[in-house]
């Protein structure tokens, strides 16, 4: 089932994410946020959080909490609930950062008195730890969980260690390479197995695959308030050259007064192949409204 969600969502915060490892996803990517938060709702795929800049005097912890809401009733029902949290330290040349994310929406037909169903349904996590090397050069493992009930998945867990490259590291603009390796392993839902097992296809309840990964990141500071930023993560099976898997992201943030901050979000998700019954696209746009406590 294809999910298209554009939820416009006021979220208040407290805490505050100038930068983290990245992607990207959560990266799942890896994106500097200043002075903004990305206010992001999905850390998956794109790489395992948000790139810090390798500078000598990077020392930092950082913390954000948010969360959020849409209601609408009347002619028009729905709810979308949406909340995140971050974390970030920095000591020399070692990074830790961990991100969690989840989104609920239900929706009603309109013009009817049927109850409301669940469209969108997922849970994200992750944990990314850097060793910078050099200014240029670093090394990271990343570890994402993701449980998403429209994808069919009880857990999808991804494992990826792997190198990164700063063409450019600049107070104004970062622009980086990664790439590593990808264990992913799957747990799916039984009603993903029901649909297949109707198709006439029988699929196991777990799967595993190796892929490689390479990402791509680009950030760039336009002025003193905004900020944009964008990655790029591919992944390919080296089992099966039909499985591949494409994370998009981007992020534009800017301070509007004091500790207060608006971030628009784009992520988009494909994956190749997948399961039966399920649509091979999922884009997620938000607008959020974001308070910086420290």
């Amino acid at each position: 089932m294809k999910q298209l969600l554009t939820t416009f969502t006021l979220i208040t915060a407290a805490g505050a994410w100038s930068s983290a490892a990245r992607a990207d996803e959560l990266p799942t990517g890896l994106v500097n946020q200043d002075p903004a938060s990305a206010g992001a709702t999905d850390v998956g795929g794109g790489g395992f959080g948000e790139a810090t800049k390798p500078d000598e005097d990077k020392d930092a912890t950082q913390a954000e909490i948010s969360a959020g809401a849409l209601v609408t009733s009347g002619n028009s029902r729905q709810m979308a609930l949406t909340s995140a949290g971050k974390f970030r330290l920095r000591r020399s040349a070692h990074q830790f950062s961990t991100q969690a994310a989840g989104n609920l929406a239900r929706a009603a037909a309109p013009g009817t008195d049927a109850g409301m169903e669940t469209t969108v349904e997922n849970l994200q996590g992750r944990v990314r730890y850097d060793y910078f090397f050099s200014s240029a050069f670093s090394g990271f493992l990343g570890v994402v969980g993701r449980r998403d009930r429209f994808q069919g998945l009880n857990l999808r867990l991804n494992v990826d260690p792997g190198v990164a490259y700063y063409a450019i590291d600049e107070a104004q603009q970062q622009f980086w390479f990664e790439l590593g390796y990808d264990l992913q392993h799957d747990i799916r839902r039984d009603e993903a197995l029901a649909v297949a097992l109707a198709d006439g296809e029988v699929l196991a309840k777990t799967e595993t695959r190796h892929s490689g990964r390479a990402f791509i990141g680009y950030e760039n500071k336009l002025n003193e308030r905004v900020t944009g930023s964008t990655g790029l993560e591919y992944l390919q099976s080296v089992q099966d050259s039909s499985k591949w898997r494409m994370n998009w992201d981007a992020a534009i943030t800017s301070n509007i007064a004091g500790k207060f901050s608006t971030a628009i979000t784009f992520s988009l998700r494909y994956d190749h192949e997948p399961l039966p019954g399920i649509q091979n696209t999922d884009i997620l746009t938000s607008f959020n409204l974001v308070y910086g406590l420290l």
